[in-house]
C-alpha cells in the first residue's frame, strides 16, 4: 500500500485535501467517489516528508480531447432533446462514428447507464477529458431534470470557448512567425556572410571603423559561444518553470504580466471573459452560486485573479454579495462589475454573466487587434533598423579600404 496526497472538492464547493493509502492512484480517485468528493488530483507522497513527489497524476486524460468532447456533447444533446431515451442516444452516436477512441468511450458510458448509474457518475470514471466542471454541469442538469438543455449550454460554452481561444492563437500566429524569420535571418547574417568579409578585412591589416568592429565582434561571440548560449538559455527557462511552480513565485509573476502594458489588459479581459461564461453556465444550469463560484475560479490561469475569487467565495460566505470583494480587489473592470451589481440586484445574475462574457470576447478580439498594430510594425521596423545598421557597417569599412593608396 502507498500513501498519496489528494485534493478534491465536495457537493459545497468546498475544497478538501489530506492523504489517503491505497494501491494505486485510481483505486484512491474511487474510494474519493464513494465519499461523494470530486477528485482534482492525486498524487504520490514523498515518503519521508508527505509533500507531494515531482509528478502528478491528471485526472483529465486526453485520449478523447477536447473538441471531440464538445461534438459529442452536441450530438447527444440534440438526440436527447428529439425525445430519443439515453441509452438508445449513445447506442446511435457509436452507430455513426469512425473513430475507435469515439466509440470506446461510447461504449463504456452506454454500459455504465445500462447498469442504471447516472450519466455524471459514468464520465466521472472515464479517463476522457471531462473535468470537474463538466460533471457538476452534468449532475445539476440530472438533478433539475433538463439533462438535454445542460448539454446544449455545455456544448455552447465549450464552442465559445475554443472560439475564443483559437482567435487568440491565430492572432498570434503571424507576428511569432516573423519574429522567428527575424532571428533566423539575422543569425545567418551574423555568422555566414559576415565571416565572409572578415577575413578579407584582415588581409588589409588595416584599423576597421566602429560600427564594423562591433559588428564582427558580435559574430564572433556567436559563432564561438552560439550552443553555449542555447544552452545557458534553456537552463533559464527550465529554473524559470520551476520557480513558477512555488506558489509564492507563481503570484508575483502573474501579477506581474497584468501590469504588462497592452498586454496585462489582454490577459486581464481574457480571464473576465473565460470566468464570466464559467460562471454564468454553472448558474444556468442549477448549480449554487458558491459552488459554482468555485468551480469557475479553478478554470483561470492568472493565478492573482484566482486569488482574489478565492477571496470572493469567502465574502459570499458571510452572506455579501459577489461584486464587492471584486470591486475592492481592483482586478476585475469596473464595467464587468457594474454588470454583475445589475445582475444581482434584478436576481438575473446568470444572464448578466452570459453578457459580462460576450462583450469582453469583443474586447479580446479589439485588444488583440490594436496589439498586433503596435507590434507588428516595430517588428519590421527593428529588424529593417538592424539589417541596414549591418550593411552600412560592412559599407563603411569596404569604402574605406578602396580609399587606401595602391
Amino acid at each position: 500500500m502507498a500513501l498519496y496526497y489528494f485534493k478534491a472538492v465536495n457537493q459545497q464547493g468546498e475544497t478538501q485535501e489530506g492523504r489517503l493509502e491505497g494501491s494505486n492512484q485510481q483505486a484512491i480517485v474511487h474510494l474519493l467517489q464513494h465519499r461523494g468528493l470530486i477528485p482534482l488530483s492525486v498524487e504520490p507522497t514523498n515518503g519521508h516528508q508527505g509533500k507531494p513527489a515531482g509528478f502528478s497524476l491528471r485526472l483529465t486524460k486526453k485520449a478523447v480531447g477536447e473538441r471531440q468532447i464538445q461534438v459529442l456533447t452536441q450530438d447527444l444533446a440534440a438526440l436527447l432533446k428529439a425525445g430519443i431515451p439515453l441509452e438508445r442516444a449513445l447506442g446511435i452516436m457509436m452507430q455513426v462514428r469512425n473513430n475507435p477512441a469515439d466509440i470506446k468511450l461510447l461504449g463504456q458510458i452506454q454500459e455504465g447507464v445500462r447498469r442504471g448509474q447516472s450519466l455524471s457518475h459514468v464520465l466521472a470514471e472515464q479517463e476522457a477529458a471531462f473535468s470537474h466542471f463538466y460533471l457538476n454541469m452534468v449532475k445539476a442538469a440530472e438533478v433539475a431534470g433538463t439533462l438535454e438543455q445542460g448539454l446544449t449550454d455545455l456544448a455552447i460554452y465549450m464552442e465559445r470557448s475554443r472560439q475564443l481561444k483559437e482567435k487568440a492563437l491565430s492572432a498570434l500566429l503571424y507576428p511569432a512567425i516573423l519574429l522567428l524569420v527575424s532571428a533566423a535571418s539575422l543569425l545567418i547574417i551574423l555568422t555566414y556572410v559576415i565571416p565572409q568579409f572578415q577575413q578579407l578585412f584582415a588581409d588589409m591589416g588595416q584599423t576597421l571603423p566602429l560600427a564594423t568592429r562591433v559588428v564582427i565582434g558580435v559574430a564572433e561571440f556567436l559563432r564561438d559561444m552560439g550552443l553555449w548560449l542555447l544552452l545557458a538559455l534553456l537552463l533559464i527557462l527550465i529554473a524559470g518553470q520551476r520557480q513558477l511552480q512555488r506558489p509564492e513565485k507563481r503570484l508575483a509573476w502573474d501579477g506581474f504580466l497584468l501590469r504588462l502594458p497592452l498586454a496585462g489588459e489582454l490577459i486581464r479581459r481574457l480571464e473576465v471573459a473565460r470566468f464570466s461564461r464559467s460562471l454564468g453556465t454553472l448558474m444556468k444550469g442549477g448549480v449554487p452560486l458558491l459552488n459554482a463560484l468555485n468551480i469557475a475560479r479553478d478554470t483561470l490561469v492568472n493565478s492573482q485573479m484566482t486569488r482574489t475569487l478565492a477571496a470572493a467565495a469567502d465574502s459570499l460566505k458571510s452572506g455579501k454579495r459577489l461584486a464587492a470583494p471584486l470591486l475592492a480587489s481592483g482586478q476585475f473592470p469596473p464595467l464587468a462589475i457594474q454588470m454583475i451589481q445589475v445582475g444581482e440586484e434584478t436576481g438575473q445574475l446568470e444572464e448578466m454573466l452570459l453578457k459580462v462574457a460576450d462583450t469582453y470576447d469583443r474586447e479580446v478580439e479589439n485588444a488583440i487587434h490594436r496589439l498586433l498594430t503596435i507590434l507588428e510594425p516595430l517588428l519590421i521596423v527593428g529588424l529593417g533598423i538592424i539589417i541596414a545598421g549591418i550593411i552600412i557597417s560592412i559599407l563603411v569599412a569596404i569604402l574605406s579600404i578602396s580609399e587606401l593608396p595602391v
